[in-house]
């Protein structure tokens, strides 16, 4: 019998969406058609996606593993797309990007640069900081943003990558005080914590039994900046909670310790915003693509 996969579009969607409800309203189907597409692909694979509760619907080990490789799928889908696209219309223009001050800074800047030298026509301005602009007057293409996905009307999102946090410090300080082995340990160490405008960015984790635990901190130092938290932790002043791609070379040089490696720290997903348009232009589909593409994993 001939596969069809005009479910997996529908599955993709509703991984992404958090919800079927959420992915019904974004495909404009009702919930019960986005529901029998993933059972229909559930009986093709003869595996369950999702474990299902009236009040959520949660990833099987077999569903998340499926999903990233449809996408990766799609990636390449619309990779092909670009290439094919790029040889009819020139990617040119002025692409005006808004992303978070360290991570803009360190991950979306290069590969945006990558593009600025394989496009001699396209121009880059590229805006850095930590408060959600407003796109649409800020006349941004795009706009990079670590957490929700709610974008707002006549705006779409594509997730872009997901980041992975760990707790970590300064052999000096773990020297010093000794190192935590349970998410309740940390109450009696000094946590170096990020706030941004007045909140204060929680803790939290899945411990050993994947239950969820935010944990009890204590401070005396807070940063709005995840360089300065690093350098404070470098310099043995307390425990940090950072993304490992910020921390990596200190982890392997041996400066910063990896603890708790059982307390697994809920991912945080990063996603591009722009301007819902009828007909993209090539620079911003190129761009789309050359940063999901490369980040994903981040």
């Amino acid at each position: 019998m001939r596969q069809s996969f005009d479910d997996v579009p529908v599955f993709v969607a509703a991984v992404e969406a958090g919800s079927f409800a959420r992915a019904a309203e974004r495909l404009s189907l009702t919930r019960s058609a986005v529901g029998k597409a993933i059972a229909r692909l559930e009986d093709r694979l003869g595996v369950r996606l999702f474990l299902r509760s009236t009040r959520s619907s949660i990833l099987t080990e077999e569903g998340q593993l499926y999903y990233e490789r449809c996408q990766r799928a799609i990636n390449e889908l619309r990779a092909a797309e670009v290439m094919l696209e790029s040889g009819r219309h020139e990617v040119v223009g002025r692409l005006k990007v808004s992303a978070p001050i360290i991570f803009g800074r360190k991950k979306i800047a290069p590969l945006l640069l990558d593009l600025a030298e394989r496009y001699p026509a396209l121009e880059l301005d590229l805006r850095f900081s930590d408060t959600v602009v407003d796109i649409v007057g800020g006349r941004f293409d795009i706009a990079i943003r670590n957490g929700g996905t709610s974008a707002g009307a006549g705006l779409s999102t594509r997730r872009i990558a997901t980041q992975t946090k760990i707790a970590c410090a300064s052999p000096a300080y773990l020297q010093q005080r000794g190192t935590p082995q349970t998410i309740d340990d940390l109450a009696e160490h000094d946590a170096l914590v990020y706030w941004r405008g007045d909140q204060l960015y929680a803790w939290a984790f899945n411990d050993a039994s994947g239950q969820p635990q935010v944990a009890t901190l204590k401070w005396r130092l807070q940063f709005d900046s995840q360089d300065a938290i690093v350098d404070a932790a470098l310099r043995g002043l307390g425990v940090a909670l950072m993304p490992d791609w910020l921390v990596e070379d200190h982890i392997l040089d041996g400066s910063l310790v990896r603890l708790l490696p059982d307390a697994i720290a809920p991912p945080l997903q990063t996603y591009a915003v722009w301007p819902t348009m009828l007909h993209m232009p090539p620079r911003l589909r190129v761009a789309l693509d050359h940063l999901a593409n490369n980040l994903m994993g981040s």
